[in-house]
């Protein structure tokens, strides 16, 4: 089951690639790396874990088949990590039609850890951002995975160093971050360690570019990385503003777009819904102030509890501050 130790991969010796977690971040990631040719396992807690996923993979490989129907004739709707090129021929865009047909339909689901991990090339962990569990599960993991395997975290709350000794490979183990809704916005943020070797780092790398991502290299550990450390501000005022009854989501959004010149799509309160109302509010619920109802974070946790409480969660389900079409999502 284990190569020889020390044994370094390169990006063409990467063949299995299993992803941990089916939930909605592992599922966009797994279908990704279907998609770019990798054979991919997902590895769930049970088989009502499973049931539970397919519904997820579903909605995402009929978003892989919206879009790239929509491809051959609306060049708006050409998504970065779907082509490496924007001018495709409806020949060429067919092609990838039956490429993403063939590939997603291809993901395997697994419960058992040898054979779903016995044979990885990669692992990336999409598990809940439990600090117990993540230790648990990497503690366990580590008794699965061959010597040769890369270890990578997606993990948007927590630090690689909180794990690394657990997973019992530090220095092949870092974080590749993913945004939402990858295949259109294709960044991966990859974290080191003080313990990641250069070679892990630069395999990560080359395994991002590998399924269509765009790799955004930290060189030390920062909490929110970089995108959260910009992005997350910006929610918290938007928020505020409207929490504190200053303007409605819309007038917001409209202000920034006509100051910043910001496309109509990329303004705080459809960013929100993009994300997901409940992942923003557990964000924002980090924050130890959100625990004074009458702060302006406690309003803002309070106000979007009242849109998750009447089901308005964000695009995903067609409704968070705005309304969607399917095309929309």
């Amino acid at each position: 089951m284990t190569a020889q130790k020390g044994i370094t991969m390169n990006i063409q010796d990467v063949k299995n690639v299993t992803v941990a977690g089916g939930g909605t971040q592992g599922s966009q990631i797994a279908s990704q790396i279907a998609y770019k040719g990798f054979h991919v396992t997902v590895w769930v807690r049970s088989e009502a874990s499973i049931e539970r996923a397919k519904p997820r993979f579903a909605s995402i490989y009929g978003q892989y088949i919206d879009t790239l129907e929509a491809m051959k004739t609306d060049p708006k709707a050409y998504c970065r990590g779907l082509a490496d090129k924007s001018d495709l021929t409806p020949e060429e865009v067919d092609q990838l039609l039956e490429q993403a047909k063939e590939r997603l339909h291809d993901i395997q689901f697994e419960t058992d850890f040898d054979k779903a991990f016995g044979n990885a090339d990669v692992v990336v962990e999409c598990i809940n951002e439990n600090k117990a569990e993540k230790e648990a599960f990497y503690s366990e993991l580590a008794k699965h995975l061959p010597e040769r395997t890369l270890l990578l975290t997606d993990s948007s709350t927590m630090l690689p160093s909180m794990f690394m000794d657990a997973t019992g490979r530090p220095e092949k183990f870092l974080t590749l971050h993913f945004a939402n809704q990858i295949w259109r916005n294709n960044l991966t943020e990859l974290m080191k360690t003080d313990k990641t070797s250069q070679e892990s780092f630069e395999l990560a790398d080359q395994f991002a570019r590998a399924i269509g991502m765009l790799p955004m290299r930290l060189n030390k550990e920062q909490p929110g990385y970089i995108l959260n450390t910009l992005l997350i501000p910006w929610l918290k005022a938007a928020m505020g503003l409207y929490a504190n009854g200053v303007s409605d989501p819309e007038t917001i959004d409209m202000t920034w777009q006509l100051a910043t010149g910001a496309d109509p799509t990329q303004t705080p309160f459809r960013k929100m819904d993009k994300i997901g109302l409940a992942l923003c509010r557990n964000i924002m619920g980090m924050d130890p102030s959100a625990k004074d109802p009458n702060s302006t974070l406690g309003k803002s946790v309070a106000l979007l509890d009242k849109y998750i409480a009447e089901g308005k969660t964000g695009i995903a389900v067609g409704e968070g501050f705005y309304k969607y079409t399917s095309y929309d999502k």
